[in-house]
């Protein structure tokens, strides 16, 4: 082990025990690290500061400074209440929102950040339980906030927690905001953070407790996104199987579909109990085909409609239906962002609620049938990069003018309105049982809603590849890798020429004869893309929160018929094999 690192680790553990601010449970946590022979979890906990980035923080729970605790959640706190006191400080009475989720200790979390969000002077709206992420969005606007924050790590595994932060437009945090946070937040130090308590503060008059009544507002808000009720009318017993995974979901989504007119809605006792340590599954991703398992199980035993879940925090959601041989089958995030955005134009259009000046979003990494279905419907759609805080960023920027419809990316997020800037599971779910009940009313499944809109619009697959590279030899190693594919780029992926390379670094797009575009992009990112002449789009990218690079591939594949899928699936997955060939992986 690296004596030098045991010693930098050993001193800074040193401070928190010789400091009177850390509590006695935490102290003596500390002395048994040093006290241990074996030195991991010392490292492990003081290697390095919790980082809060363009993201905010997220990390495990535990003691030390790279780890989410009372300390690390408080510096954030205190760098966000000081960045709003400058940035508002004309402002007669500064004002944020305080949610959520059901992980161990995210109520701790939320309590302590209120009292030093008071303790700033900051006007704080405390949720009473655990809420969804883009309730909290929705919040910030309703209350004219200048900004909001959520406890959640999302759908990573239960040992993490994290702290995600919001402007004053519901969105997460875009520049210049982002970077003057996070310069802010580096400058605190433990015996900085005011107001520092486990325990909330619940007589200060600048905490006030919020719940119901917002509920009641957004849910209303949500039921008027519904495109088609009588349609609902005609299917109100439509089956739908649901599972908030432990999480916030329990809290609105039951509730939401019942108010859209859903009277048959089963949900998955064992996954509505809240619980942070996620008992029935793996992992609480709706994006993993095992955490709908039971929810899957459920839905064969009653003989459902479609199956529906939400992550912890309710922004993703994963969905299953039953294929053309009646086996249920799970959509995957660009299939179903594909299906929301077909139904609502297709819909929009038949019950005349299109004025021509709509708009729709994607992520550059997400199917490009999407733009086929808005070029084909004269809908514009814009392209943006991977994260939500961008799509937010199209629709602030054509507020008043424009009107956003729908958006999304292929990490089964989805946000079907603008009154929330952040995806959002509880409008999604709702509009996903319409468009399960609107494909009823025609004696069609999802499924066949989906071979539709491959044989009106082409076929693609997509798949995507992580390649893990952890550790400092990873990153250099992700790097050189990014480094050979821009100076020795492919010529050709699965025998198809590539006649397009767009490189988001230097915002610049190159076609086979050498002409050079720009490219139209708030900032650089380190993302590259090759379009080949069959239609296949290939991107890569080192991700921004793991020690991976993803290639996600497009693959255009002909199906002439709705009995032709698995066929062109499996020719288009022998493409995916060459690439991967081509492209060393």
């Amino acid at each position: 082990m690296d004596n030098e690192l045991i010693k930098s680790c050993e001193a800074k553990a040193q401070t928190w025990l010789a400091s009177s601010v850390y509590d006695a449970e935490t102290q003596a946590e500390v002395q048994k690290m040093l006290d241990s022979e074996d030195k991991t979890e010392l490292i492990e906990g003081f290697y390095k500061n919790l980082e809060f980035g363009t993201g905010g923080l997220r990390g495990i729970m535990g003691v030390g400074t790279n780890r989410m605790n009372i300390y690390t959640v408080g510096a954030a706190t205190q760098g966000l209440s000081n960045y709003l006191n400058k940035a508002f400080k004309d402002k007669e009475q500064i004002s944020v929102v305080v949610g959520h989720d059901c992980r161990n200790n995210s109520r701790l979390f939320a309590e302590v950040s209120a009292n030093i969000f008071a303790a700033n002077g900051i006007k704080v709206y405390l949720f009473d339980d655990m809420r969804p992420t883009p309730e909290m969005s929705f919040a910030i606007r309703h209350l004219g906030c200048q900004s909001g924050i959520i406890l959640t790590a999302s759908h990573n595994p239960k040992e993490y927690n994290g702290y995600k932060a919001y402007w004053d437009d519901g969105a997460q945090v875009l520049a210049p905001h982002d970077k003057g946070i996070i310069d802010e937040v580096n400058q605190v130090r433990a015996e900085d953070i005011k107001g520092l308590s486990k325990t909330l503060d619940a007589g200060n008059p600048l905490i006030e407790i919020i719940g119901k009544e917002i509920d009641d507002i957004y849910l209303q808000k949500i039921h008027t996104i519904c495109i088609d009720p009588e349609v609902i009318a005609r299917q109100k017993d439509l089956k739908i199987v649901y599972t908030p995974i432990h999480g916030t979901g329990m809290m609105l989504i039951p509730q939401s579909l019942k108010l859209w007119g859903f009277e048959n809605v089963h949900t998955v006792p064992e996954q509505m109990i809240k619980d942070g340590n996620f008992p029935t599954v793996v992992s609480p991703n709706p994006e993993n085909a095992e955490a709908l398992t039971m929810a899957i199980n459920l839905a064969k035993s009653i003989d459902a409609d479609i199956v529906m879940a939400s992550d912890p925090d309710a922004d993703r959601v994963g969905m299953a239906c039953k294929n053309s041989d009646g086996e249920w089958v799970l959509i995957n995030g660009n299939q179903t962002c594909m299906i929301f955005l077909y139904y609502i134009i297709k819909n929009r259009i038949a019950t005349g609620k299109m004025k021509g000046n709509e708009f729709i979003v994607k992520t550059i990494v997400t199917t490009e049938l999407i733009k086929a279905i808005a070029d084909k419907n004269n809908v514009e759609m814009l392209d943006c990069y991977t994260g939500f805080k961008w799509i937010a960023r199209e629709i602030r920027l054509r507020e008043g003018v424009k009107q956003y419809i729908g958006g999304g990316e292929e990490s089964y997020g989805f946000l079907a309105q603008d009154f929330v800037r952040d995806k959002d599971a509880v409008s999604a779910c709702s509009l996903l049982a319409e468009i399960c009940a609107w494909a009823k009313d025609q004696g069609k499944t999802l499924f066949d809603v989906l071979m539709d809109i491959y044989l009106e619009y082409g076929y693609t697959l997509n798949h995507t590849i992580n390649v893990v590279k952890p550790g400092k030899s990873g990153a250099d190693e992700i790097k050189a890798m990014m480094q050979n594919f821009r100076e020795n780029g492919p010529k050709e992926l699965a025998g198809s020429k590539v006649i397009l390379t767009k490189d988001y670094q230097t915002l610049k797009a190159t076609d086979a004869e050498g002409n050079v575009t720009d490219i139209n992009q708030p900032e650089p990112s380190n993302v590259l893309q090759w379009y080949t002449e069959d239609g296949s789009k290939v991107s890569v990218r080192p991700s921004g929160t793991e020690p991976k690079i993803k290639f996600y591939m497009e693959i255009a594949e002909k199906m002439g018929c709705a009995k032709c899928y698995e066929k062109a699936t499996a020719a288009a997955m022998e493409k995916v094999e060459a690439i991967k060939s081509d492209l060393n992986l």
